[in-house]
């Protein structure tokens, strides 16, 4: 004898819920790792800076940076606001290297895909931490916020000083990869 057919009503109720929670468990689990992915694309991000932007076609004297890092920013130790600080850094760093100045002897395909990865990796942080890099509750000469923008608005005014020559973005290419150093140290802080 044959088992009666019977529905079971509780899978139907459940297919929505689970379809309500794949979204969320996928961006969890894009998230997971998140200091690795960050380690990774530091050393992505500095090995096409190299590709990117090799020396000016005549020598150039080295500036002392008049736009130092920040010091606030290395005494960073809470994981959260490290990872703010990166996303912070690396919104500055893809205005800057998109300027339409931009040297001509820096490879091209490098330079796009710099900033390609700089974008991609902005909005992945985004997305892993909603809220960030919204508010700024530290006011004053310490607040971190501040420092970053102070600090890129003297790149752009070095770039500015300096008619966007070869010579100054070489500078400018030399800080962007202290920069990447600073965030590779500001990683370590992160949160995984």
């Amino acid at each position: 004898m044959a088992a009666p057919a019977t529905r079971h009503p509780c899978l139907w109720h459940g297919a929505p819920v689970l379809l309500l929670l794949l979204p969320a468990l996928s961006a969890a689990l894009s998230c997971a790792n998140l200091r690795t992915r960050q380690s990774t694309f530091n050393w992505d991000s500095l090995q096409l800076l190299h590709a990117m932007a090799p020396s000016p076609p005549q020598p150039c004297d080295q500036h002392d940076a008049p736009f130092p890092f920040p010091k606030t920013l290395l005494a960073i130790q809470a994981p959260r606001q490290a990872t703010d600080t990166i996303l912070r850094i690396l919104r500055h760093l893809f205005t800057t290297l998109s300027n339409e100045n931009t040297p001509a002897h820096w490879d091209s395909q490098a330079h796009q895909q710099l900033l390609n990865q700089l974008h991609s990796q902005i909005q992945h942080l985004q997305r892993c931490l909603p809220g960030t890099g919204t508010d700024s509750k530290s006011q004053g000469p310490h607040n971190p916020w501040l420092s970053i923008t102070t600090y890129f608005q003297r790149i752009q005014d070095f770039l500015r000083t300096h008619n966007h020559s070869p010579c100054a973005w070489d500078n400018v290419r030399l800080e962007v990869q202290t920069c990447f150093q600073r965030i590779h140290n500001l990683t370590r802080t992160m949160a995984d």
